[in-house]
């Protein structure tokens, strides 16, 4: 009969290491999905001013919203961009991460699939002595 599985605490480290990489990717995918939100608002911020240049110095307030936008948008993208990149390496990460777990769950089920066979193994070689010998005339039932 097989003993217990002797790489079972490596594969809960493998497997800790793996969630704690979902985690991260999931706060990246978070992070770029708010900044995407953000650029939208601008965006739509940038595109709905419906003010009426009714004077020069409206008209100067205007162009002065119009350029923060702007720039407020320039800084979005570029934020974005470092997301993407951050999400590309998390999911790099979680994917090693998972690679790493699976081949370890696949030792595992093999060692319990070998444990398994043993055990029938050892409860059928009982059952054939059991039907080979007999209970003998003199034994008890």
């Amino acid at each position: 009969m097989a003993g217990p599985f002797r790489l079972a605490g490596l594969l809960r480290l493998r497997q800790v290491q793996q969630d704690q990489a979902a985690s991260d990717l999931a706060v990246a995918n978070a992070r770029a999905r708010e900044n995407a939100a953000r650029q939208n608002r601008t965006r739509a911020a940038l595109g709905g001013s419906g003010a009426e240049a009714t004077s020069s110095n409206v008209l100067y307030a205007i162009a002065a919203a119009r350029s923060s936008s702007r720039s407020m948008l320039a800084e979005l993208e570029a934020v974005d961009q470092r997301n993407q990149t951050t999400v590309a390496e998390a999911a790099a990460a979680y994917a090693a991460a998972r690679a790493r777990s699976l081949g370890l769950e696949k030792l595992e089920a093999r060692h319990i699939e070998n444990r398994n066979a043993d055990d029938v193994a050892a409860q059928q070689a009982v059952v054939d002595e059991i039907a080979t010998n007999g209970p003998k005339s003199g034994d008890p039932q």
